[in-house]
């Protein structure tokens, strides 16, 4: 059976998270690292404005399945 793919997009206005759940092999780096903004048992999850932008983008390039990638503002 499929992994079902779930995206979903966490934004400040300057930084976006993105989570691509097919690719999320719950290694729990995020968590480790930057706790204040990856929190998996609240409802989001993601809370991008516990934190500075260098250390979201820190956290994230740590990500080893590449599940979570950040996208700049355009």
């Amino acid at each position: 059976m499929d992994k079902i793919n779930v995206t979903k997009e966490y934004t400040n206005g300057e930084t976006t998270i993105v989570w691509q759940s097919n690719k999320c092999m719950h290694s729990a780096k995020c968590v480790q690292n930057l706790p204040s903004v990856f929190q998996p048992k609240e409802q989001p999850w993601i809370k991008i404005e516990n934190a500075l932008d260098e250390e979201i983008k820190n956290t994230v390039a740590k990500c080893p399945s590449g599940a979570l990638t950040i996208k700049h503002k355009q």
